[in-house]
């Protein structure tokens, strides 16, 4: 992997990184969810989505007070060295500690009274799930088996999972280091797929960090070569925006490739200064539609939308 998450200290006394530009960007999770749940119901306001947008703003909004009363205290003093230049945080071979699953049963104590119909079935159902059951489920959530997680229990599993793992992120004592090189495709604190990409504004401006749908992390691609397989000569932009398509003004972009057959939606903040990566990507699944219609397959994954196998 071309972007190591390294100890502090192997960055300092003028050791060199690849460039000066941040590799890894770790999240600000005392405004995140809050920030998210916000953009969210905004989006929800002139959208035929409204309803599953303000479901999703609802469940970002309990991540927020669960990550308040219940914080997690690891020790993670050794990861950096036990990780060899791969990510630290593996989401496919961490160890789990039981703290998610506290932070899973949190979240379902937070949404249960809002809730009504489908949405308290589904919270009913996994409040009383046996542990082996929730674990199993998130193991398959964690390696990409989704056929094995009915659809509507899963954006609960990952929001815990997600609470977890975003944590341990901003604990870690690292810091990115970046060496020439490819496969920039994956997160480098966890190894977990991006949910988009965004350009930044303000003194990163222009650059592009792709949003990690786990650990809430970012880490630098350079917007010349395709996010999933780097390469540079076959690269397409789409945008749909009041049914007009390849708008040059959209505040969202599907960058796809004819070489993978892939695509990542691309936000641009400058466009729209509040985008956010979950939310702006989960409001545009027109765009989506479009793109699967010709015939590209997407290589990220949003948080709330599962991809059914």
């Amino acid at each position: 992997m071309s972007i190591q998450i390294v100890p502090q200290d192997e960055l300092a006394d003028g050791k060199k990184t690849a460039g000066n530009i941040p590799p890894v960007l770790f999240a600000n999770l005392k405004t995140l969810y809050q920030r998210r749940a916000d953009r969210l119901r905004k989006l929800a306001e002139d959208s035929p989505l409204d309803g599953y947008l303000n479901f999703a703003a609802s469940l970002c909004e309990a991540q927020q007070r669960v990550l308040a009363e219940f914080p997690l205290n690891i020790d993670l003093s050794d990861e950096l060295q036990k990780a060899a230049g791969k990510p630290p945080l593996d989401c496919r071979l961490f160890p789990r500690t039981p703290h998610w699953l506290r932070l899973l049963d949190a979240l379902i104590a937070v949404l249960k009274p809002q809730s009504s119909g489908p949405v308290h079935a589904v919270l009913e159902h996994l409040e009383h799930a046996p542990g082996l059951q929730r674990e199993m489920m998130a193991t398959h959530l964690l390696n990409q088996d989704f056929k094995q997680i009915p659809a509507d229990q899963a954006p609960f599993i990952w929001a815990a999972l997600s609470l977890y793992w975003a944590q341990m992120a901003t604990q870690l004592r690292g810091a990115g280091r970046a060496d020439y090189g490819e496969n920039r495709q994956f997160c480098p604190v966890c190894g977990s797929v991006p949910v988009s990409g965004m350009i930044a504004m303000g003194t990163l401006s222009g650059l592009r960090y792709l949003h990690c749908n786990l650990c809430e992390s970012e880490w630098h691609v350079v917007r010349a070569k395709c996010s999933n397989c780097d390469e540079m000569g076959n690269l397409h932009y789409w945008s749909v925006t009041d049914g007009t398509v390849d708008d040059q003004q959209a505040a969202v972009k599907a960058e796809a490739c004819d070489d993978c057959g892939a695509y990542l939606k691309v936000i641009y903040q400058e466009k729209d200064p509040q985008a956010e990566a979950v939310a702006d990507d989960l409001a545009t699944l027109l765009l989506d539609d479009r793109m699967e219609e010709k015939g590209f397959t997407g290589s990220g994954i949003n948080p709330f939308l599962f991809p059914a196998q």
